[in-house]
């Protein structure tokens, strides 16, 4: 067809979808703070001339989609576009009522061509349903461009939505011959600048976990006064009410910490100790992501540092002010 970007090879047609499936992703991740509890999307509209005529992202949970909202951003005088328009998403629209009507029936009433997913909505609700809705209709719909990419964006809503917990990052700092902390007191190994990054993972987490030991030792805050975002809600694990301060909240059992977050649809949950608590943890597999920062002190002698799952793959290194940040994917 004259002027069509997508008349080219497979190859050639693939490097397209791939581009403007990275627009989606970009423009999703500007949902990350707002649109939880519901999963970061972003959707591209391009002309059959590969002219962006719309694009957005989903703002804010209970608010528009990210297809409602660039199919608002089409001016009118671009709307006779659409017949044979192409629409990227990174996430499958979605095929059911909730607090919007299906955005599946917004494409297919919109009348566009084609549409490209990143990847399935694992969401029992939508898998598959929304992507059958749009080829029921007579649309054309490519699933899988940049699939890795859309499903590790949104790794923490389909692993709540899969496994029926939240998505669990451990973390803990140890010196160079492996303790986390001396017996009985604190030990400090986070320098200023790691201690700041540390804060802006919790602004990332909904909710923050740590043992009655760390309690009665650091007498940690669990907040984020170091860096500028929603601070996670502050948990101790703990048989006894006694000591616990103001704003935290006391949890018996892993058991019970999962099964709160789940009931409260809080997504994910951030361990920052202290050993037996995160041993815990790793032994019964309850993790996603494991963060661990190393300083080059030793000092003979102290609480010895969880040994890593044998599972866990080193995905990123970092050297910060003399200290190292591994990063572990399962």
């Amino acid at each position: 067809m004259e002027n069509d970007i997508y008349a080219g090879g497979a190859e050639a047609q693939l490097l397209l979808h791939q581009r403007y499936m990275h627009r989606c992703l970009q423009l999703a991740r500007n949902g990350q703070r707002n649109a939880k509890p519901n999963p970061m999307v972003g959707a591209v509209i391009v002309s059959r001339d590969g002219r962006i005529i719309g694009e957005g992202y989903h703002v804010r949970c209970g608010e528009g989609h990210a297809e409602v909202n660039a199919f608002a951003d089409v001016r009118p005088e671009d709307e006779r576009l659409l017949r044979e328009a192409t629409i990227y998403v990174s996430l499958e629209p979605c095929s059911h009522y909730g607090k919007t009507p299906p955005c599946a029936d917004l494409i297919v009433h919109k009348g566009v061509r084609r549409c490209v997913c990143g990847c399935v909505d694992p969401f029992a609700q939508v898998q598959g349903r929304g992507i059958q809705r749009l080829r029921d209709a007579g649309i054309e719909v490519v699933v899988g461009i940049l699939e890795a990419e859309c499903l590790a964006l949104n790794r923490r809503f389909i692993t709540f939505n899969t496994r029926q917990r939240p998505y669990i990052m451990l973390k803990w700092a140890q010196t160079a011959d492996g303790f986390i902390a001396r017996h009985g007191q604190p030990l400090p190994i986070s320098t200023p600048f790691t201690k700041m990054l540390v804060h802006k993972l919790r602004t990332e987490y909904d909710a923050i976990l740590i043992g009655r030991n760390t309690l009665d030792t650091d007498h940690p805050q669990l907040n984020v006064r170091e860096w500028a975002g929603p601070a996670p809600e502050r948990i101790v694990l703990s048989h006894r009410q006694d000591g616990i301060p103001d704003g935290f909240i006391r949890q018996s059992s892993i058991d019970d910490v999962l099964r709160s977050l789940y009931e409260t649809r809080r997504q994910s949950l951030f361990v920052e100790g202290g050993s037996i608590v995160l041993r815990q943890f790793i032994e019964r597999g309850l993790w996603d992501e494991i963060q661990v920062e190393t300083s080059p002190a030793c000092i003979g002698d102290g609480v010895k540092a969880p040994r890593l799952p044998d599972t866990a793959r080193l995905v990123a290194q970092q050297a910060v002010d003399g200290n190292v940040i591994l990063h572990y994917e399962r």
